[in-house]
């Protein structure tokens, strides 16, 4: 479901700690470019190969911190992983090398995209993989439009389309690429792109290539998407005014840096209204999404059809490589013959290929068992009990229920360093994330929630987090003005969440079709069962009343003895035994027994 809340703004003390922050680090830098006599390192007679500005980022900013990132690893990205450890550089500056060492950490994985488990060896999965290794190669050394397609690929193809409910499908080798070498043939000069603001850098990569005219609408604001439409079919193209050739409509099924599904069943009533296209890149939405990782369509109850290109990547929920583009077999026979990721680039190692083909089979049943089922379900269930937690401890969390991605709020630039290497020092991975892959006051530390994680795994991340959180002073949730996110029918605590902010139809900026069909029918039972408990309570509280009275005049008349009751007027300290014998004393019996 989409967030009831506006943008996601820093504190103010936070903004004004982050401006000195940076005013400091700059004039430093500075300071010492001078003096050192700082030239730069292009050579005499060239331009720069980098904006001066980039430059002095990267040596006097990003050098101090870049052992946060890009840290290598020694095993499979299970759910625990060997991190190798690296030269500590975290008081210099400048291009030294990080040294690795042989030493490494046992760390708990919440980094990798995971997301079913599939990434290290399986029962099912390794061996056909294997099998296909010995009988296909390593590589294919070609492209698919040469050499390179094997019967294996065909089956991926096929079994793709089956799976996302499309006619056809086409597989590339990398998922960046399935979006910026499809985008450009897909749309050209006199077409028009609407893109959500906060999509992938491969989705802008292509858009930017197809030379078509791009116009961005707020992130997951639908009414703002419909305004946006809406003007410029009425414009038309720039200065000639002449309709578009076609409009395209992009966004993701869930936003990695974001953790947010789209509002799909708003978009594509949109979508329909205008008479456009839609787009639907679900590279961290397939496998995770849906009762039975379907992804999008199946979490918002849309029909696939409805979706006219529906791109994903089988590196997250399949532990593979590569993406796919599924729409009609018309659509799919013009890229084969159109797009540069088939018609040049090197098709998909056979291991790869087979990897998704029994990952498919998996959470089809194929197999015989309900392992693969399981493991979606384990997912959703791993993903909304850690971010219930999260929120419990006043971090600010983003995203939606479902979603294995849970971006915390970190704000202040200052903290990235101090967070990466709290975690690592008490065996955790987790991703942080800053400039320029997010705004210079929107740092966050990503986690990724996989089905192979187990609960108490789960408890050890938050123990740690929470340490961290204390010692970095990141309970922004505990006094922000933004309310948490709205409660998950399936949560295991979204009763009290309901409890404390009224019925579904009550909370302010979320309505029912901002809900998936499956979670609208829970949340009208839930409505219902609650008008229910509310009017059984209701006569509780006017029996009680009666019941209430009917003490009091007994212990006048002498014939009931005190007993203590609560604020419904029900008996607290006595069995009903008791009561039984006190109502046969009225009528002449003999006497009472007290409850124990």
């Amino acid at each position: 479901m989409a967030e009831p809340t506006g943008e996601v703004s820093p504190p103010f003390i936070t903004s004004l700690m982050s401006f000195m922050l940076f005013s400091l680090v700059f004039l430093l830098g500075w300071i010492r470019d001078t003096f050192e006599g700082y030239k730069g390192t292009t050579r005499k007679g060239y331009a720069p190969l980098r904006e001066p500005q980039e430059d002095f980022y990267q040596r006097r900013v990003f050098s101090r911190i870049k052992d946060c990132y890009n840290r290598p690893i020694a095993s499979a990205p299970d759910a625990w992983i060997d991190v190798l450890d690296r030269t500590n550089l975290c008081h210099s500056s400048g291009f030294k090398d990080l040294k690795v060492h042989e030493t490494k950490q046992h760390c708990l994985n919440l980094s990798s995209y995971n997301y079913l488990g599939f990434a290290a060896a399986d029962a099912y999965c390794t061996p056909q993989v294997q099998a296909t290794t010995q009988n296909l190669g390593v590589s294919s050394c070609s492209s698919r439009s040469d050499a390179g397609t094997t019967p294996a690929h065909e089956e991926l193809e096929k079994q793709t389309a089956a799976f996302v409910g499309k006619e056809a499908a086409i597989t590339f080798g990398m998922g960046y690429a399935t979006n910026s070498a499809v985008i450009p043939a897909l749309m050209g000069k006199g077409c028009l792109i609407i893109s959500d603001q906060l999509n992938h850098a491969s989705i802008v990569s292509g858009a930017r290539a197809s030379g078509a005219k791009v116009k961005v609408f707020r992130h997951n604001d639908v009414e703002h998407l419909e305004r946006v439409l809406r003007t410029s079919i009425a414009e038309g193209q720039p200065r000639m005014n002449r309709p578009w050739k076609k409009i395209m409509i992009f966004v993701e099924g869930i936003y990695s840096m974001e953790g947010e599904a789209c509002c799909l069943s708003r978009i594509v009533e949109v979508k329909k209204k205008y008479g456009v296209y839609l787009y639907l890149d679900e590279a961290h939405s397939i496998g995770a999404l849906g009762k039975r990782g379907r992804g999008a369509c199946e979490h918002w109850g849309v029909d696939p059809a409805d979706v006219d290109i529906m791109m994903g990547t089988f590196t997250k929920s399949f532990g593979s490589c590569g993406g796919y583009i599924a729409s009609s077999k018309a659509v799919i026979d013009y890229l084969r013959r159109h797009s540069p990721a088939h018609l040049y680039a090197t098709a998909m190692s056979p291991a790869a290929v087979q990897q998704v083909i029994s990952a498919m089979r998996l959470i089809n049943g194929e197999d015989g068992t309900t392992r693969g089922q399981d493991k979606v379900k384990q997912l959703h269930d791993n993903a909304n009990y850690f971010r219930r937690q999260l929120i419990n401890m006043g971090l600010h969390v983003l995203g939606d229920w479902d979603s294995p991605v849970m971006p915390i709020m970190i704000y202040h630039p200052g903290k990235i360093a101090a967070v990466s290497r709290l975690c690592l020092s008490r065996c955790l991975a987790m991703v942080v994330v800053g400039f320029p892959a997010t705004s210079l006051l929107l740092t966050r530390a990503r986690v990724c929630i996989s089905a192979a994680h187990s609960r108490d795994d789960l408890d050890y991340g938050l123990s740690v987090i929470r340490d961290v959180a204390d010692m970095c002073m990141m309970q922004y949730g505990f006094s922000s003005t933004l309310p948490p996110p709205a409660p998950h029918p399936t949560d295991p605590e979204s009763v009290l969440a309901v409890d404390s902010w009224g019925s579904y139809k009550d909370w302010g900026n979320i309505a029912l079709q901002d809900l998936p069909p499956q979670q609208v029918a829970l949340a009208a039972g839930h409505q219902r069962e609650k008008e229910t408990s509310k009017k059984e309570e209701r006569a509780r509280q006017s029996k009680g009343k009666e019941a209430a009275s009917l003490n009091t005049r007994s212990r006048k008349n002498g014939i009931l003895p005190d007993v203590n009751c609560n604020g419904n007027g029900h008996a607290l300290d006595v069995d009903s035994h008791a009561l039984m014998s006190s109502f046969s004393k009225m009528n002449g019996g003999l006497g009472i027994r007290a409850g124990a």
